[in-house]
């Protein structure tokens, strides 16, 4: 179930507990009396008691209050982006130390079909080693707070994050199955809501450093490190994403196969200068756009869309289309096509 879903599920499940409000407001309206504040106020206590048990647990006693002052008509129906409802529900969730918070979105896709795989790398180093067309393909993406309490503005916050993303040659049993590609990226950024001059839309700024690796020693070592801006653009049911970076330069190898020195010193080339990023949410199903590109001659990018769907409880179906240069570190100067389906575990919004 969507973000939306579970708020909308908690409004439902408040009006068990508001009928006998709601005929406490149609008797005011018949003896044209108003009602007390105080009779106000333990009409918004009963509610809240009554609606207790129907809830959803990680709804807070201040959203509770709102919620039955909403169904009372105290105060009018706020109108919240989809992208803001996952920031409340994650801000009531991000102390719990059973609960990890994710970071960009979670799946698993058994099933991937590349049309060209990038054998070159591999051949340096195994020799008579065939790669197949099909592999598995996962993310794992999580992220905590490291600070508790408010640091410039209202509900900022230091995070620490790290994403995990494997590509694994599951039905190439001649090889002995392995993993293809592992990419190792931690970050540290600053995020902090910023007001907007545009009616009904929420941003946010982000800015940090990351670091991303393969793991991997001399000739198939690929790594680099930025700096970062991300700037969150949310309105009703869509979010849009600009996420412009700066690479650190590190020095030159003497030689391919020397342990220091970069690795990969063409891959903005391929890999571009920014990211953008569109997600839009609609009756439960979910779209992504992202792109990147180097806004130069020659020109090289990439683009991904993404297609998710529920499937049962909190799993949904996820259907992946991959066009373009860097959708690993040792593929950085690679054009890969790649169409695959699976099961994603969180989404954007």
């Amino acid at each position: 179930m969507s973000v939306r879903g579970i708020v909308q599920g908690t409004l439902l499940a408040l009006a068990s507990g508001l009928s006998w409000a709601q005929e406490a407001v149609s008797s005011e309206a018949v003896t044209d009396e108003p009602m007390t504040e105080e009779a106000r106020q333990q009409a918004v206590r009963d509610c809240m008691h009554q609606s207790m048990d129907n809830v959803a647990i990680t709804l807070t006693i201040g959203e509770l209050e709102e919620q039955c002052r909403i169904q009372l008509g105290e105060i009018p129906q706020p109108e919240y982006s989809a992208a803001r409802e996952r920031m409340a529900m994650e801000q009531r969730t991000k102390w719990n130390p059973f609960v990890i918070t994710p970071h960009y979105a979670n799946y698993i896709l058994p099933y991937t079909y590349a049309k060209d795989p990038n054998q070159e790398p591999y051949d340096e180093v195994y020799t008579d080693e065939e790669l197949d067309n099909a592999e598995a393909k996962l993310q794992i993406s999580l992220k905590v707070p490291l600070n508790q309490d408010d640091l410039l503005v209202a509900n900022d916050a230091v995070y620490f994050a790290f994403t995990l993303k494997a590509f694994w040659q599951v039905y190439n049993h001649d090889i002995s199955a392995p993993f293809r590609e592992t990419n190792y990226r931690p970050e540290i950024y600053y995020l902090m809501p910023i007001t907007s001059n545009l009616v009904e839309a929420d941003t946010a700024l982000a800015f940090g450093f990351e670091h991303e690796s393969n793991g991997r020693s001399q000739i198939l070592s690929r790594s680099w490190n930025r700096i970062f801006l991300n700037y969150y653009y949310a309105r009703d049911n869509y979010l849009l994403s600009f996420r412009p970076w700066y690479r650190i330069p590190e020095d030159e190898k003497d030689d391919a196969a020397d342990a220091s020195g970069d690795d990969n010193p063409d891959i903005s080339t391929y890999m571009g200068y920014f990211e953008l990023m569109g997600t839009w949410e609609q009756n439960d199903y979910e779209f992504s756009l992202l792109l990147r590109n180097n806004l130069k001659h020659p020109n090289y990018g990439a683009v991904q869309l993404d297609a998710s769907f529920p499937l049962w409880g909190r799993l949904r179906g996820v259907v992946q289309y991959f066009n373009g240069y860097g959708e690993s570190l040792i593929d950085y100067n690679h054009r890969t096509e790649r169409l695959g389906v699976g099961i994603l575990l969180t989404d954007m919004l």
